[in-house]
């Protein structure tokens, strides 16, 4: 059995220069701001965006320019997602994963997978993600099966956290081959035996549809089955991964400081004690908006530095030290967004008053997006990382958590 991967996709463009990644990422979100509350409060899906996103090219600008994608750098990557995350964090989470399995298929495909499943990419194909499965000891504990029968390939199993799935081309998970190997397996959609249930109801990021993908005896082609690599061998994926987590963060926490300070200025009225005509004068919001901006400043610094830090490194001269120190300088950016957008958000209702709460302003979509976000990987186990990592010269986990 021989799966394609082609489609009757509109052609999308392909990005080759920075600014015009930045420029196309700043067009969409601009697009975003309009309708963010009411898709958040009613769940509606950023389908026409997220279309967007892919026709633009901003979908191949991490694909390295032999397989015709943008061969951008990852310093660009960080700061489309930061943009589009600051009008709408979920349309920055949908594609998140399929940045991820980019550089998945780059650490471990073979030539003719690279160059295949690339090119679909840059083709406008999105890559979606068949999640961790829920009631499994662990993130990392795989329970879906794939078996070879007298058929071909068949995956039966049950995914969630499947962040993309519902919007993608080709559907990719883990399982166990033959109740051995651990693969990941590329599926384009629609494929019988497959099932993508919108069955998130997390308090924020609430329209990433990051719910339940059922696998009954669907075929997979051999051809498009990566095994997954040993614990101890270097690789990228999780610092892309974690740095675009930390790149939406930031968004998340500069959308909640933009509609701040446009909340204060403009619908806010001073406490009573401040002997002030202006909210926007009163001495403690600005002084609160002072720390918060320079905390911002300085999240936003340490993403572009492990941007640079990943930049710096090219496949061939991966190795066990500069990929931990990639995975290290994320982990660093990381700890700051994950504090600056939880802190943000928090004090944007702070700084407002009780009318900041309104369902009208939907200002509480910041701290339950930054709330819902920054709980993907524990940012305590990221601080322990960097400590042992500078004290004890241990290297980081080899994961797409880090």
């Amino acid at each position: 059995m021989t799966q394609t991967l082609s489609k009757d996709n509109p052609a999308a463009a392909v990005l080759t220069h920075d600014a015009d990644a930045i420029n196309a990422a700043r067009h969409l979100a601009e697009q975003a701001k309009v309708g963010a509350v009411e898709r958040d409060q009613q769940r509606i899906y950023p389908r026409e965006l997220l279309n967007q996103f892919t026709q633009l090219g901003l979908g191949s600008i991490s694909v390295p320019r032999q397989f015709g994608g943008g061969g951008l750098s990852f310093q660009t990557v960080a700061e489309v997602f930061r943009l589009i995350s600051a009008s709408d964090p979920s349309l920055g989470q949908i594609p998140q994963n399929h940045f991820g399995l980019i550089q998945f298929i780059l650490g471990e495909g073979t030539s003719h997978q690279q160059q295949q499943l690339l090119r679909a990419v840059v083709n406008g194909q999105r890559l979606g993600n068949g999640g961790p499965e829920k009631n499994t000891r662990h993130t990392r504990d795989v329970q879906a099966q794939l078996v070879t029968t007298s058929q071909g390939l068949r995956l039966t199993g049950e995914k969630f956290y499947s962040t993309g799935a519902l919007f993608a081309d080709i559907l990719v998970t883990t399982a166990l081959q033959d109740q051995q190997q651990p693969v990941m397996a590329f599926i384009p959609l629609p494929a019988a035996g497959v099932e993508i249930v919108d069955d998130w109801s997390g308090i924020g990021q609430r329209t990433t549809a990051s719910g339940t993908v059922r696998l009954q005896q669907v075929a997979v082609d051999a051809q498009w089955v990566i095994p997954l690599p040993a614990s101890d061998k270097p690789t990228l994926r999780g610092a892309v991964s974690q740095l675009i987590q930390a790149a939406i963060d930031a968004g998340i926490a500069q959308g909640a400081l933009d509609d701040a300070l446009e909340f204060v200025r403009r619908s806010s009225r001073p406490w009573v004690d401040a002997g002030v005509s202006r909210n926007a004068d009163d001495p403690y919001i600005l002084a609160d908006i002072g720390r918060i901006s320079t905390e911002l400043t300085a999240a936003n610094a340490l993403l572009a530095h492990a941007a640079r830090v990943l930049d710096a490194i090219d496949q061939p001269s991966l190795n066990a030290e500069n990929g931990a120190r990639a995975s290290i300088a994320v982990a660093e950016a990381k700890v700051l967004t994950t504090e600056v957008a939880l802190r943000a958000s928090e004090k944007l209702l702070e700084w407002g008053g009780s009318r900041a709460t309104l369902l009208r302003h939907g200002l509480d979509r910041h701290w339950r997006n930054a709330r819902t976000h920054t709980l993907h990987d524990p940012v305590r186990w990221k601080t322990h990382a960097i400590g042992n990592y500078y004290l004890n010269d241990a290297l980081p986990a080899r994961h797409a958590w880090i």
